[in-house]
């Protein structure tokens, strides 16, 4: 098959040929046809994700059809269409079976532990557990879209913070998780401020339901700007990139009381940030959530808000490319310019 192989740590991926995976007797093989690029390939790319040995094949935020089956897959057929949650649990262990597959201790993850979907193939193991059929109306390139970006923002925002119509709801980055909690939020009838230094993004953050925007960059304290624009502060505040700068400003945007999510992926430096304890955890009294990833079993929700037309995921989506093209969307990355969700949605070139 072809494939986008990552042998060196920041430099151009090449699409080459490699062997085709082995169908697992449990999981099945997926024909990909389209794979969302997310920050977290950047961070694999970059050589910052501990998990990833090269030679590698990164991706995780696939849509695909079925086009075999292991012996001990029982729930799916050549021809399905489907997606999977980029955490794949064991299925059996008492966190998969309590409903949180995403702290299985046996977990894989697509794109990382084992090769990804920037290929024309991917295996899928424990496919009955893992595997999700996509709706009939739903576009491949938008179901990638999604990816991990839609699911993890529903899973934070729905299941980890709990927002109520009427809180604010603060987001601190507007890449295409961020966006994708803007858009769910005001989905749920929350007031949104969305918060970023990229004017595209903020402009975008607005078009997809942000009652207000906050350049941080024409701040001197952001916590302080958010506090003052929500009445005393948000009640849920959602880092959705992963750095020292945006956890501290979401913090202390948080009215007491309030519910801090951490989205982003943390590393290097920015994983052991300071925390002012005494000021914001014990005498402000804010809580403090991690998310990651959301079970299979969650999906069907996210597409009842679809199909209701209270979600549109499409409008993430601004920018195609081909396999080929990835080397250069991975690079531009390095700016956090530009706004959307970029997807590959053409595997042969």
């Amino acid at each position: 098959m072809r494939a986008a192989l990552l042998t060196h740590y920041n430099t151009p991926v090449e699409v080459k040929d490699v062997p085709d995976p082995a169908c697992p007797v449990d999981g099945a093989i997926i024909a990909v046809r389209a794979c969302g690029v997310c920050r977290s390939d950047h961070h694999a790319w970059k050589g910052a994700d501990p998990d990833v040995v090269l030679p590698h094949v990164m991706g995780h935020e696939f849509a695909g059809e079925v086009i075999e089956t292991g012996a001990e897959c029982h729930r799916f057929r050549t021809g399905d269409r489907v997606t999977a949650p980029f955490v794949l649990g064991c299925g059996s262990c008492p966190d998969c079976r309590g409903g949180e597959p995403t702290i299985c201790n046996h977990q894989e993850v697509i794109g990382f532990t084992q090769w990804g979907a920037f290929a024309e193939r991917l295996a899928i193991p424990r496919a009955d557990f893992n595997l999700v059929r996509l709706p009939e109306a739903m576009d491949y390139a938008v179901a990638a879209g999604m990816g991990c970006r839609v699911t993890t923002s529903f899973r934070a925002v729905v299941d980890r913070a709990k927002i109520q119509p009427g809180e604010w709801l603060s987001v601190h980055g507007c890449g295409g998780v961020g966006l994708s909690a803007i858009m769910i939020g005001a989905a749920l009838g929350a007031q949104v401020l969305a918060v970023d230094v990229n004017p595209e993004a903020l402009a975008m953050a607005r078009a997809l339901g942000a009652n207000a925007t906050l350049d941080a960059t024409a701040q001197d304290d952001t916590g302080a700007a958010v506090r003052d624009l929500t009445g005393g502060g948000a009640h849920v505040s959602l880092d959705a990139l992963g750095i020292t700068n945006t956890f501290h400003n979401s913090l202390k945007s948080l009215r007491k009381m309030g519910r801090h999510v951490q989205i982003g992926m943390p590393l290097g430096a920015h994983a052991s940030p300071t925390l002012p304890l005494l000021e914001l955890v014990y005498s402000r009294q804010i809580t403090l959530h991690g998310t990651r990833g959301i079970g299979a079993d969650r999906f069907s929700a996210l597409f009842d808000m679809i199909s209701a037309g209270r979600l549109a995921p499409e409008r993430l989506v601004s920018n195609r490319i081909p396999l080929s093209g990835l080397a250069e969307a991975l690079s531009r990355m390095d700016s956090y310019q530009g706004a959307g969700v970029t997807v590959v949605d053409r595997m042969d070139a």
